[in-house]
């Protein structure tokens, strides 16, 4: 996939001329954002915060915003076709569009970005209500995502101006979601470095580890990857790109069917991820399944663990252990739940095993049959199809040929499920 190479120019700048203070919001451009409020609430534990649409004032758009511990989802769905938000969600589905920065200063924010490189999204603005004042400013960075500055020190309101208060009597318990871990972004072919350097440039980020095709790789796919951290760890943005691989990777599945760069996942922390998971499987949540060979050279990789090896195994959650001799573990699904034990904490030696196991379903899809487009182009074909190996044989007779070609010839059958990435 070929995409425009990013420009930025190159400034001397001290570590940490940006600080921020966290995530403030991630905003997704969905379907029906009542409906996927629904599933959020039932599925992870989120609970109703705030509401703005046409009761309020909002004639384009309806946004539902959700709440867990330090995570605040916004879901917003457009009122009407022709609505770039529409547009948005005809190309791409459910997707995030903000990954929303909380920040001191919102309009120094913005300047400083942009005078290092970062194309304006939305220019230095304030909204007041009778509860104070929140100022925004937004930045493009790859995609169609954008990050917005979010100012609130002088605002006491439930969320912010031109929201109300969203009362329900349905809020299920809470799952035990903590805040935003990280965020990992897809990139198209040689576009890693690049992005690496905008954040570098223009928010003041430094890479604190990287992994080649070596590092996160199958026998049939890879990617590279290097991880982004604001001065003080408080936000971390992975940013991936495809490395070449018998097959197609599963940041090349996302590219062709996002249909463009995007946020591949967001990672939520949790402090008892026994618990949190064992309370999502549950309510419904599907993860990914670990073999139990997985669990028997574990500590072997990582050493001797405080938990109990059985439980962890009985969930599938995946065990790592940094630099720092922390004890990281978390479980996979198209979402990630975390438990750190240290904001500095990365799960340096894991994407190897989660390349691993992430491609097993990935194998089963028509799209990993083939690096190159041909008959599997259609994701809705779904009878059986001819596939013909070819083979260079010698020429003993015609007889021959027409029997190694039988013997070689294979039937597969090609589907393809288009629920990608959620949270």
């Amino acid at each position: 996939m070929n995409t425009s190479t990013l420009e930025t120019p190159s400034i001397n700048q001290s570590v940490d001329f940006m600080p921020l203070l966290g995530t403030d919001y991630v905003e997704l451009y969905v379907g029906n954002a009542k409906q996927s409020a629904h599933y959020y609430k039932t599925a992870f534990g989120f609970q109703s915060l705030a509401y703005a649409g046409p009761e309020t004032g909002v004639r384009d758009r309806v946004s539902y915003v959700l709440i867990q511990d330090k995570i605040r989802l916004v879901l917003t769905s457009p009122l009407n076709s022709t609505h770039p938000i529409a547009e948005h969600h005809k190309k791409h589905g459910d997707g995030v569009k903000v990954l929303a920065l909380w920040v001191d200063d919102a309009y120094y924010a913005y300047e400083e970005a942009t005078k290092r490189g970062g194309k304006s999204y939305m220019e230095p603005q304030t909204l007041n209500d009778e509860h104070g004042e929140v100022r925004l400013a937004g930045i493009h960075t790859y995609g169609e995502v954008v990050h917005i500055f979010v100012e609130r020190k002088n605002y006491s309101g439930i969320f912010m101006p031109g929201f109300v208060a969203w009362k329900s009597e349905y809020n299920p318990k809470p799952t035990g979601l903590k805040y935003v871990d990280h965020c990992v972004g897809n990139v198209g072919w040689n576009q890693m470095n690049p992005w690496v350097k905008y954040y570098e440039d223009v928010l003041g980020f430094r890479n604190i580890l990287s992994f080649d095709d070596k590092d996160i790789s199958t026998e049939y796919s890879a990617l590279m990857s290097k991880v982004m951290s604001n001065g003080n760890g408080y936000v971390k943005f992975p940013i991936n790109e495809p490395a070449e691989g018998k097959k197609r990777s599963q940041v090349e599945e996302y590219l062709d069917f996002y249909e463009g760069e995007g946020v591949q996942h967001i990672a939520v922390a949790t402090n008892n991820i026994i618990e949190t998971v064992t309370d999502l499987k549950s309510r419904g949540v599907e993860f990914l399944k670990i073999p139990a060979s997985y669990y028997e050279t574990v500590l072997d990789r990582v050493g001797e663990i405080d938990e109990d090896l059985k439980p962890l195994s009985e969930l599938g959650i995946l065990i790592d252990r940094d630099d720092e001799d922390i004890c990281c573990k978390y479980f996979l699904n198209p979402s990630k739940i975390v438990q750190p034990c240290s904001s500095k904490s990365y799960n340096a030696k894991a994407p190897k095993v989660s390349a691993k196991e992430i491609s097993r379903p990935c194998l089963k899809r028509w799209n990993w049959n083939k690096r190159t487009e041909g008959i599997y182009k259609n994701p809705d074909f779904s009878i059986l199809n001819i596939s013909y190996l070819i083979f260079m044989i010698e020429m003993w007779s015609s007889l021959m040929i027409l029997f190694s070609m039988l013997l070689n010839m294979k039937f597969e059958k090609v589907w393809y499920n288009a629920h990608i990435y959620c949270i």
